[in-house]
């Protein structure tokens, strides 16, 4: 797919949806970097998927750390073609039960993380006129009323890359967004295990879905490749649903 080479960073890159990105891009023969909150969390991948991740631990979100992750990666890798963000947290909470705290985490997390990552990017991915794929969800395209915040912070960052897409056309950078359904890692089983019946929970994450399973991270990280590659070198301000034909309608 012509990644050989290629410089690619990825935020949340230690596990999920994020750890598979990795692997495929190294299958491709890209150079890789990843994020992770800590250093314990890269190397576990790092043991797992046996290959040796340049990492840069920190948590993304606010501004100043955003840019130092950055700074730090593109040092690393000596430039930037691709930069996948895709580190995000989720949980399930009524709206009126919406606290300042929880509030304050989506936007930080899961927008600023794409939003600020993407600005201090934004100078080696002209320079090498390479582009973004961020993680967003399919929360972002229909509605997902047992998780509010997450759901509008999502929205957010799939309007933020057709901003960005917009606006960086001419360079060229392209930005497009994955808007995946439910996926089997362990956030989501994470968010089963805060559940009264976990078992029913993951049941119906997979049910949810017309194909009536969850999506494998490896089917995400394929789209992921795709939109980063020069086979997508039209593509530019989507937001792709991996989904299993959730957000297409009802049966």
């Amino acid at each position: 797919m012509g990644f050989a080479d290629k410089r690619v960073f990825i935020t949340g890159g230690a596990r999920g949806i994020g750890a598979a990105v990795a692997k495929a891009f190294v299958g491709e023969g890209a150079k890789v970097a990843i994020n992770a909150r800590s250093e314990e969390s890269i190397e576990s991948c790092r043991r797992a998927h046996g290959h040796d991740y340049l990492g840069v631990a920190g948590e993304v979100g606010q501004r100043d750390a955003c840019f130092a992750i950055i700074g730090r990666a593109v040092e690393a890798l000596g430039g930037l073609d691709v930069l996948v963000a895709n580190a995000g947290i989720f949980a399930e909470v009524p709206f009126e039960e919406v606290t300042q705290e929880e509030f304050d985490a989506n936007v930080t997390v899961n927008l600023g993380g794409v939003f600020f990552c993407a600005q201090a990017a934004m100078p080696a991915l002209r320079e090498s006129k390479g582009n973004i794929v961020a993680v967003a969800s399919d929360a972002a395209l229909i509605s997902y009323a047992a998780a509010p915040a997450y759901s509008a912070a999502k929205g957010a960052v799939a309007s933020l890359v057709r901003s960005l897409a917009i606006g960086y056309a001419s360079y060229p950078v392209r930005v497009n967004c994955v808007c995946p359904g439910n996926v089997d890692t362990d956030l989501l089983h994470e968010a089963a295990a805060q559940t009264s019946d976990p078992e029913s929970y993951i049941k119906a994450a997979g049910d949810r879905a017309p194909v009536r399973r969850m999506a494998a991270a490896e089917e995400v990280a394929a789209a992921v490749l795709y939109l980063a590659s020069s086979e997508a070198a039209f593509t530019n301000g989507v937001a792709l649903p991996i989904d299993g034909g959730g957000t297409a309608g009802f049966d």
